[in-house]
């Protein structure tokens, strides 16, 4: 017997190893990260996006708001009941016993009011709730385009962090290659200490730009799985920084499709309608009104042989109209002026402001369509001058020095390509949102 129990658990213990080790081995694979183009990322982003849910939440909080201020308009019903009892022997004692000492006592009440005729304040109400509404939707249209447009950055910014990444890397493996080829020739006696010593001083200034390269790309990815409102992942972003030139609207068309489209020009636009609501509502507190109220009751008295069952009813038109309030009407009418006043000049200003963007918008994609224009076969003169270089250092018709100028113009001349077509990429998208058609549509036309 002790041995059987013996060998069980040793099954047990092995089973419960191999188990733990499984676990182990599957908690150190590392998992596959998931590839993102721009265009997964705008689907995340329009799904996760923290900003975008918040603001469908504020989408819900008006639709309570309205339904809160069509009540005003519909009748009010009340139900209520009591069940109640009453003792008091005064009575019972003074008549001698013939008028009862318990009493219980029962009611239902049905009471009904509705508003016949506020002076415009109930239809006024309504009105600004429904402009609320409206509103919630353009600042749910400015959460996802303002998104859409960060997360179209981040991501650019990722393939422009790699592409840079890239050249470094490859400027590495080009400065190890010519340290080994140093090396060789000096062994051949080709080549002194010092072509070896400052081939080696080319490699070790090259690695910190690899190594910041590195972080930007790390650094690139957080910020983008930020926008995405997801949390730390391994992903992988799967794109081009190459961008065909595309049509750009006039001045006078992209103004005017901004003053249409903007969100924050409509919604703003809405406000000065609320505000003008506003304005009749608080006038309305000191205007006649007009209210239908109504009650239906059942009472049961049971106060010894005695049992009542009896109805009652009422109805009535109310008339109130509040003479003078101490001049608090006044007050609220002045303070609800000034609103729609404040409102009507943050609408002009915001109308400047989307004027100055719009040009600035434009002229940013002119100025990067003109760089990545003017870039256009020079990275593949520069890779034919390094070439060059190299070719004349073998036949002794070029010196060291020759060669690191061509090498150092090669590579800035790949990034400052990276750069243009980020740069006209991102400024593209920012003229989008300008306009207010990010994500819904572009406005077409040829520049002028």
């Amino acid at each position: 017997m002790l041995i059987f129990r013996s060998g069980v658990s040793l099954v047990f213990a092995i089973f419960i190893l191999q188990f733990s080790f499984c676990n182990f081995a599957a908690a150190q694979t590392p998992a596959e990260p998931e590839i993102l183009t721009l265009g997964r990322c705008l689907e995340i982003a329009l799904e996760q996006n923290r900003d975008i849910q918040k603001a469908g939440e504020y989408q819900n909080w008006l639709q309570g708001r309205y339904l809160e201020e069509r009540a005003q308009a519909l009748p009010q019903v009340a139900l209520g009941g009591a069940l109640r009892r009453d003792s008091d022997d005064t009575y019972y004692q003074f008549t001698d016993g013939l008028f009862p000492k318990e009493q219980d006592i029962t009611s239902v009440d049905v009471s009904l009011s509705q508003a016949i005729f506020t002076w415009g304040k109930i239809p006024a109400a309504i009105r600004a709730a429904r402009l609320g509404l409206a509103s919630g939707d353009e600042q749910l249209r400015l959460a996802r385009q303002a998104a859409l447009r960060d997360v179209t950055g981040a991501f650019y910014d990722v393939l422009l962090a790699q592409e840079l990444l890239d050249i470094a890397r490859k400027n590495l493996i080009l400065r190890e290659r010519h340290l080994e080829d140093a090396k060789k020739r000096f062994q051949l006696g080709t080549a002194t200490d010092y072509d070896v010593l400052a081939a080696q001083v080319d490699l070790d200034n090259i690695r910190p730009f690899v190594i910041r390269q590195e972080n930007a790309v790390r650094t690139a990815k957080k910020r983008l799985l930020f926008h995405l409102g997801r949390e730390e992942a391994a992903i992988e972003v799967e794109g081009t920084l190459e961008a065909a030139p595309a049509p750009l609207p006039s001045y006078g068309e992209a103004v005017a499709v901004a003053m249409e489209r903007r969100p924050e020009l409509t919604n703003q636009r809405l406000l000065v309608q609320g505000y003008e609501e506003l304005i009749r509502i608080v006038r309305s507190d000191l205007r006649p009104r007009l209210d239908l109220v109504g009650s239906y009751a059942r009472r049961t008295l049971s106060s010894g042989d005695l049992d009542l069952d009896a109805t009652a009813w009422n109805a009535a038109v109310v008339l109130s109209f509040p003479l003078f309030d101490g001049f608090r009407t006044k007050g609220k009418v002045m303070q609800a002026r000034s609103q729609y006043e404040t409102a009507r000049l943050e609408e002009a200003r915001l109308r400047d402001q989307v004027t100055l963007e719009v040009r600035t918008a434009l002229d940013a994609v002119r100025e990067a369509r003109m760089i990545v224009e003017a870039l256009e076969g020079t990275v593949a003169q520069a890779e034919r001058l390094l070439q060059m270089a190299e070719q004349g250092m073998e036949y002794g018709v070029k010196t060291r020095l020759d060669v690191d100028d061509a090498r150092v113009n090669l590579t800035q001349a790949r990034a400052n390509r990276a750069g243009a077509q980020h740069d006209y990429l991102v400024a593209l998208a920012a003229l989008r949102w300008v306009q207010g058609v990010l994500g819904e549509g572009e406005a077409g036309g040829e520049a002028e």
